[in-house]
């Protein structure tokens, strides 16, 4: 049993003989009675910007922004998070799978703030017209610690592709999703589980920036590293992982999360909103 601060001296007094009129509450007493910390409603510019010269530097293939482009983004942002409840400075990751776009873009949603593009990078997702392979779904799927994600072990398959991408690379898992199949002339419903992941960075990372997944999200390596050595989306995996032995097996052991990080993968097609 672990005892606070002022109950164990109130014992040392007592077990000394000193006469004491009243013990001190307990600390946990104390704590109970401090207001909690406020929560920042507008994020550290400093560490905006740190985050995205780190995305800049250790991202060669990231994308180009322009402000104009920024805007649409994140008007595009804000209408899919409608459902989303953002009650602190956040990261959340956008996808969108329109086949002319297939790009990523981290953003900082702030509930009263403007919201911030902070940089990204070409995707592949679902491929159409191919057997056996599926349209990526559109929402907004959470990245918590009821799932926990893995590392790709870096084996080939029969076709001599690492699916995973290096040894190493994170696939967050984002559970079992509903989705369509993409080759048949009526699409059908079908559940898929939903990555995000690196792939063979000798025969399919040339491939991104157009669709040819079976569904997941593909990202380039160093995408898929600032993502995990950033914590961006590992808010709750931080959070929790001091008392959760899995989670610190997952996490890097040499990382620098932000304090930005959040939970949110949003999907949305541009092409449907045109």
């Amino acid at each position: 049993m672990r005892f606070g601060l002022g109950f164990t001296l109130s014992l040392l007094l007592f077990g000394a003989g000193c006469a004491v009129s009243s013990p001190p509450p307990p600390a946990q007493a104390i704590a109970a009675t401090k207001p909690a910390p406020p929560v920042p409603a507008i994020a550290d510019v400093t560490e905006i910007e740190v985050l995205r010269a780190a995305l800049m530097h250790e991202v060669p293939q990231h994308t180009n922004r322009t402000d104009a482009s920024d805007a649409a983004w994140i008007v595009r942002a804000k209408t899919a998070t409608r459902g989303l409840t953002i009650d602190q400075p956040q990261l959340i990751v956008v996808v969108d799978r329109n086949p002319a776009a297939q790009e990523l873009l981290i953003i900082l949603a702030q509930p009263n703030g403007q919201w911030e593009a902070i940089g990204g990078s070409k995707v592949s997702t679902g491929q159409a017209g191919r057997r056996g392979y599926f349209i990526t779904p559109t929402g907004i799927f959470q990245h918590t610690d009821d799932i926990l994600d893995y590392r790709a072990q870096g084996t080939f398959n029969e076709n001599h592709i690492r699916g995973l991408g290096l040894k190493g690379m994170r696939v967050w898992d984002f559970g079992w999703q509903t989705t369509e199949t993409g080759w048949l002339p009526q699409p059908q419903p079908a559940e898929i589980r939903l990555l995000m992941h690196a792939t063979d960075p000798d025969y399919l990372e040339r491939r991104i920036g157009r669709p040819a997944s079976e569904g997941c999200i593909r990202v380039p390596a160093t995408m898929n590293r600032f993502l995990d050595y950033h914590g961006v989306l590992d808010a709750d995996y931080e959070r929790d992982a001091p008392d959760d032995p899995r989670l610190r097996a997952l996490l890097l052991p040499v990382r620098q999360p932000t304090k930005l990080a959040g939970t949110a993968l949003v999907v949305v097609d541009s092409s449907l909103q045109e």
